[in-house]
């Protein structure tokens, strides 16, 4: 296994951040809740305050207005080096997390899918203890996020809106990745860290 980083920010969506209305949506990142801990399984996280209150993230498949998709984005991980990238190009609201993934890892390099192999694991500081994540996949821009990120809210014309859609895709925007189950409670903190594991 080689090391990708340390996990830096964890959080769950409350709540959509994509926000339909007529004529357009708009992206509003208000819902993000930074947390404690992570609880993982194969349906997804539940994240625990500093008070120990249990939030389940909206794309976690036991959610009420579950946004789940066949299991394949219960769990998002975005990198610190692709947003210092997104500031360098749109500017400095563009603040770490703001995108919505679960876990923020802190990277020296700006990450593609074949970086992250076929199988991630997550090593605890506290216990040593390995968790497992297969089949990341990109998690590409969405065109309200786009229009947040690229135009701090404005809607963009065309042409720019393809460029920073394109800017934002091969992972840029994040990653999704499925949970293995392994049989027993699963715990993410700030400080654990992110492994490829190229052997598997």
């Amino acid at each position: 296994m080689h090391e990708i980083g340390q996990i830096k920010l964890l959080q769950v969506q409350q709540s959509p951040l994509k926000i339909k209305q007529q004529p357009y949506g708009y992206y509003d990142p208000t819902p993000l809740l930074v947390v404690e801990s992570l609880l993982l399984s194969p349906d997804g996280v539940i994240g625990v305050t500093s008070d120990n209150r249990q939030i389940m993230d909206i794309h976690h498949a036991h959610h009420r207005a579950s946004r789940n998709i066949e299991g394949l984005n219960g769990l998002s991980i975005g990198f610190t080096s692709h947003y210092e990238s997104m500031r360098g190009k749109f500017g400095d609201h563009v603040m770490d997390g703001c995108a919505g993934e679960n876990i923020l890892v802190e990277a020296a390099t700006t990450l593609t899918l074949d970086d992250l192999g076929r199988r991630l694991a997550i090593q605890s500081q506290r216990t040593g203890r390995l968790i497992y994540l297969t089949r990341p996949m990109i998690a590409a821009p969405c065109v309200e996020f786009t229009h947040f990120a690229a135009g701090q809210g404005r809607d963009l014309p065309a042409g720019q809106l393809k460029e920073a859609l394109q800017f934002l895709d091969d992972g840029r925007r994040g990653f999704y990745a499925t949970i293995v189950d392994q049989g027993n409670e699963m715990v993410v903190q700030a400080g654990d860290r992110l492994f490829v594991d190229d052997g598997w």
